[in-house]
């Protein structure tokens, strides 16, 4: 059985492996250009959903229920993810 610990530093791990991607490629080409505070948000971001729906798997006992809050969760995360990326909304979080 895996206890919450292990769990834990299964999230912790897999947002580091996902944010060696941007590193990585900021050592092979120029085209990636993440400052600290840009690795710093990412890892917030990541870790920050991943807790939440740890909880909502954790809390909520009807299925369809949360799968449909963690629809809305990744939904939530993609949309932050594309503002602050590229701004589509032009909201002061992308720098607009």
């Amino acid at each position: 059985m895996i206890t919450q610990s292990q769990r834990l530093m299964g999230m912790v791990l897999a947002v580091v492996i996902l944010l060696l991607i941007p590193f990585t490629a900021m050592q092979l080409t120029n085209e990636v250009n993440w400052s600290p505070f840009d690795f710093a948000l990412a890892g917030v971001l990541l870790l920050g959903t991943a807790l939440t729906a740890e909880l909502i798997l954790r809390r909520v006992k009807n299925t369809r229920k949360r799968m449909i809050l963690c629809g809305v969760l990744l939904a939530a995360l993609f949309l932050i993810w594309v503002e602050l990326a590229v701004g589509v909304f032009g909201t002061p979080f992308a720098g607009s």
